[in-house]
């Protein structure tokens, strides 16, 4: 019996881990390749309003977070910096910082599109969605309810 046990610990184990690294990489092999440099810095020097992503929010960690420079026109939205990898990103226009998921009021939100790539993105800004009727944006992880990073634009 005691072998058993010792067998289905250890595979239990086994089986927990491999998932959940499973859920780490898959998003990080199967991310679409980043926009190239030089047409985010294009784009966002076309850009109305800016923001910075910070690590420091309330609701990031060290498997949640986003650094760099989030550029919106009325047309598109560019990110130059770096995202936690991880499942099922999207990008939320909001009225204020939301900064921890407990704080995330979809109901007041805009969800504008997919975020599938952790390494700088380009989204379009959908038609009838106005920017300037926001302030901020935030890339939340629809899968699993989870705040990754936000900012404010103005």
């Amino acid at each position: 019996m005691g072998k058993l046990l010792r067998w289905l610990i250890t595979h239990g184990i086994a089986l927990v881990l491999g998932f959940g690294l499973g859920v780490y990489f898959l998003p990080i092999l199967t991310a679409a390749p980043a926009p190239d440099s030089a047409k985010l810095q294009e784009m966002a020097a076309s850009a109305e309003f800016s923001g910075t992503f910070t690590r420091d929010l309330r609701g990031s960690d060290f498997l949640h977070w986003g650094e760099g420079t989030i550029s919106l026109s009325t047309s598109e939205i560019t990110h130059q910096g770096k995202l936690a990898p991880g499942p099922d990103y999207k990008l939320y226009l909001t009225k204020g910082l939301v900064d921890h998921e407990d704080t995330f009021d979809r109901s007041k939100a805009v969800q504008l599109g997919d975020v599938k790539s952790f390494s700088g993105f380009i989204l379009s800004v959908p038609e009838g969605v106005d920017i300037a009727d926001y302030d901020s944006v935030l890339i939340w992880c629809e899968s699993f309810s989870e705040f990754i990073t936000a900012a404010t634009y103005k």
